[in-house]
């Protein structure tokens, strides 16, 4: 009876190796996989271990359905604490009025905005997902554009940048409802402030999504969004260096109705332990080492940018503002499938993106998209990105030859080796 009675408990203390070898197998070969490779996919980035422990922390047991102190259960005196801290973290580290930080995605928080400043049917203004911009933001095959009525901005074909004004032109025209100012795949600083003026003008909400710019909004290397807009939102992952989820900020006249958006609108149970790692993402952030951080990720991103454009790579916009950079990969007769594929064989993690004016199918693209907040948490700087970038070029060039792939693969170890992770 007692072993019967026990055997439960045993099983909790069982380590994952003991549980499930094969979980533990799979794991372990990412963690050498993340250690052995550089990482250069623009939205990923390393956590700390603080992080960590405390998004692998009890807080995965409770249920806290509600909102701190307007909980619909028991026992969240402690889980309300770590929600209230995040959100004092959050407001405090954007000037914001209101933040909720239950959003399980950048996803959901976008949805969660277009909940309370929309009716479906509703038009909204976002940028054209092939120039720069995010599913989220209009595409059809996303909520986004499915339950509301689309019109796309996006880039100059002279200099691949924002068009203000054709923006302010459709908005004109169009008078939506919502725009939406942001991207996911765009070099250049984004002028929040004029954005601003324009939806001012044609009486639309504003929503700034910062999902990969956050950590440099933060550190005062790129324009707030905050002052000009009644909703932000962003992932807690990227250049904010925290766990995935997301994270929305608005205005003290929204909170209520976003809140009621947020849930029961679109979620359940918030994750308490994310949200936990969420504090702790923020508590990091408000370090005097996180501004520096984000300069070194900047200055590692035009340092890469140069690296590649001095070997002949056009760069979409001639360079890069930010921590990511877009490749025109086929304009060395590679798509940028093949581009991925051929850089992976090496040890070097990128995505296919599509390009500005590209006549070749997202899935197929012609172009890469590159990013630094990865490897500049692993210790790297400009003199690496130099050897990143001759590493970058060599691969592409050197196409199915096995002894150049062999000897670049043998090089980005080295490097690896140098920078190891903690």
């Amino acid at each position: 009876m007692s072993e019967t009675l026990t055997a439960p408990a045993a099983l909790m203390d069982r380590d994952l190796e003991v549980v499930d070898p094969e979980i533990a197998r799979w794991i372990a070969a990412e963690a050498r996989r993340q250690n052995e490779g550089l990482e250069l996919i623009a939205s990923e980035n390393w956590v700390s271990r603080a992080v960590r422990e405390a998004q692998g922390s009890v807080l995965t047991n409770k249920y806290a359905e509600g909102y701190p102190g307007k909980r619909y259960y028991g026992g969240c005196e402690f889980v309300d604490r770590v929600e209230q801290l995040a959100i004092d973290r959050a407001k405090s580290l954007f000037a914001a009025e209101h933040a909720n930080v239950q959003p399980h995605s950048g996803s959901q928080a976008n949805m969660s905005v277009y909940l309370t400043a929309l009716k479906p049917g509703d038009t909204i203004l976002g940028m054209d997902l092939s120039h720069g911009g995010h599913l989220t933001h209009g595409h059809p095959l996303s909520f986004s554009g499915r339950e509301y009525k689309v019109v796309a901005y996006g880039v100059r074909r002279e200099d691949e940048r924002i068009d203000y004004d054709r923006l302010a032109e459709l908005a004109r025209e169009h008078r939506p409802k919502l725009i939406i100012a942001g991207a996911s795949a765009y070099a250049r600083e984004i002028n929040f402030a004029r954005f601003g003026d324009v939806a001012r003008e044609v009486g639309a909400a504003l929503m700034c999504d910062i999902a990969h710019i956050a950590g440099l909004v933060i550190a005062g290397l790129h324009q707030s969004p905050v002052p000009h807009a009644p909703f932000v939102t962003t992932t807690t992952h990227k250049t904010l260096r925290g766990p995935r989820g997301g994270l929305v900020l608005c205005r003290a006249e929204h909170a209520k109705d976003l809140d009621r958006n947020v849930f029961p609108g679109i979620q359940g149970g918030p994750l308490e332990h994310v949200i936990a790692a969420k504090a702790v993402a923020f508590a990091e952030a408000a370090r005097p080492d996180f501004v520096a951080y984000q300069k070194r990720v900047v200055e590692n991103a035009r340092a890469l940018a140069a690296a590649l454009s001095s070997r002949g790579f056009r760069l979409v916009s001639g360079g890069t503002d930010n921590h990511v950079m877009m490749v025109d990969v086929g304009a060395r007769g590679i798509s940028g499938r093949d581009a991925e594929k051929m850089l992976e064989a090496v040890g070097i993690t990128v995505n296919k993106n599509t390009i500005p004016f590209d006549t070749r199918p997202p899935m197929v693209a012609s172009g890469i998209r590159l990013g630094t907040p990865a490897v500049t948490t692993r210790g790297m700087g400009p003199a690496e990105m130099e050897t990143i970038g001759a590493a970058i070029a060599r691969a592409l060039e050197a196409g199915e030859d096995a002894a150049t792939r062999a000897e670049t693969r043998r090089r980005v170890g080295e490097l690896c080796a140098a920078f190891p992770l903690v």
